[in-house]
């Protein structure tokens, strides 16, 4: 039924939490798993000018911390794929650099997932305000099929 399952991981355990559905539709649906990190990139803002947004920071300093982040979270997602490869799953790894709400619905839609699998971190009130959810906009931006899971702390 779903050829290609993309499953959200940032890194957390509580994320991690999705992989062994994750297995079980893969290997239900003879699926291949896309692994799929999102790093933010760190913007400016432009204080005390009204109506500027910020923008992608540029610095030699930001550009190699983004090169190590990616390298880091290339090796993170292989580490998680390779049980899942010992199980007879296809696995792909894919790391990408933007806000991670919007990141995973446009890779989802440009690549033929059919199945997104993400767990949420379950945050509430100010907390949520705060650090918002991803989950929660992938939820209302896509039009995808979502399997979610409400991961134990």
């Amino acid at each position: 039924m779903f050829k290609k399952i993309m499953v959200c991981l940032d890194g957390s355990m509580l994320a991690e939490q999705i992989l062994p559905y994750a297995k079980e539709e893969a290997l239900r649906f003879k699926s291949k798993l896309i692994l799929l990190h999102v790093s933010t990139i760190p913007t400016f803002m432009a204080p005390g000018v009204p109506g500027a947004s910020g923008g992608p920071i540029h610095t030699k300093g930001e550009i190699e911390r983004e090169q190590k982040d990616e390298r880091l979270s290339q090796n993170y997602l292989e580490q998680m794929a390779e049980p899942l490869r010992s199980a007879g799953i296809k696995v792909d790894c894919m790391v990408l650099a933007g806000m991670p709400g919007e990141s995973i619905v446009n890779y989802a839609e440009t690549e033929g997932i059919e199945l997104i699998a993400i767990a949420t971190h379950g945050r509430s009130g100010v907390r949520r305000l705060i650090f918002g959810s991803v989950a929660d906009f992938v939820l209302r931006n896509s039009h995808l099929p979502i399997l979610l899971i409400k991961p134990t702390p």
